[in-house]
């Protein structure tokens, strides 16, 4: 059956959020929301998440999922935001663990953070369904870019997360803590042997100026014409073009604020004794030599 779908772009992040629902029943599950965050200030908002809620209200849809498809490392979620508003659970793949105890030890996090998945309302392995109307979520492990990634695959769609990008775009950087990049060809792998006319959903889409955005890819295009990931291209290939690329990247704008939330599902920080949040900025100061 097919899922009806209806995507939001947030220009600021280049990311996609997505509303899949089974028209017959009205129950929906959103993917990948976005919390607005202005750096230079601090500030925090929520009219990209807003407007993902104003859809599920005017639509009258029942919203039974917020899933991430990975600790997003280039923006800030919404899920837990979305939560409050509707009391929807908030779901992630089960390798969520081991991206928090990485970043607990980067961002040197003290003993209040539990690094165990206990901020989601669910942990997902690789083929669990979640009940969605007359519809289901299959959950599809797909790590590679980050241990933690997993694709949604609903009706005849499926949502990958930063797994696959536009066919002009390519595929996702591997270079990030435990992301591997033989790893990443092998999901890539799995999504292909889905039926050729399943239509795939993206995180994120940098097109070039003038374009639109892609929110969508038929999967058989995807296979035609990925610029790094065709079907024809071998693995010993793929992953040193994928190596080589790497180390020309800069890191992301909002990685350290991304992560810092994201591994919580989207929960701040805990506040200091007079109610104020802080973000922690890792220093690299080896370029100084020794300091005192």
């Amino acid at each position: 059956m097919p899922a009806e779908v209806a995507s939001f772009f947030h220009a600021p992040t280049a990311t996609w959020t997505h509303v899949a629902g089974d028209p017959s029943s009205g129950a929906a599950a959103v993917i990948d929301p976005v919390l607005d965050f202005d750096p230079a200030s601090g500030r925090l908002g929520t009219a990209a998440a807003r407007q993902v809620l104003d859809h599920l209200l005017a639509r009258r849809l029942d919203l039974q999922w917020i899933l991430e498809t990975h600790a997003h490392a280039d923006h800030l979620t919404a899920a837990a935001w979305l939560r409050e508003q509707t009391g929807a659970p908030v779901a992630i793949g089960r390798g969520i663990v081991q991206v928090q105890a990485t970043f607990k030890r980067l961002l040197g996090l003290g003993e209040e953070f539990r690094a165990d998945g206990s901020p989601f309302d669910r942990l997902l392995d690789d083929g669990e369904r979640l009940p969605l109307g007359a519809l289901e979520v299959q959950a599809m492990a797909t790590p590679g870019h980050t241990p933690d990634g997993m694709s949604y695959r609903v009706g005849d769609a499926v949502f990958v997360g930063d797994t696959l990008f536009a066919p002009a775009v390519g595929s996702a950087r591997c270079d990030f803590p435990g992301g591997d990049a033989a790893t990443l060809y092998a999901s890539v792998r799995r999504l292909y042997a889905l039926p050729p006319e399943t239509r795939v959903f993206l995180c994120h889409d940098y097109p070039p100026a003038g374009a639109e955005p892609r929110a969508e890819v038929p999967l058989a295009e995807e296979m035609r014409a990925n610029i790094h990931l065709a079907a024809d291209v071998d693995e010993a290939g793929f992953v040193a073009m994928r190596e080589r690329r790497d180390a020309t990247l800069a890191a992301p704008r909002l990685l350290w604020p991304a992560l810092q939330v994201n591994i919580r599902a989207g929960r701040l920080p805990p506040p200091d004794a007079e109610g104020r949040r802080f973000l922690r900025l890792p220093l690299d100061a080896t370029a100084l030599g020794p300091v005192a």
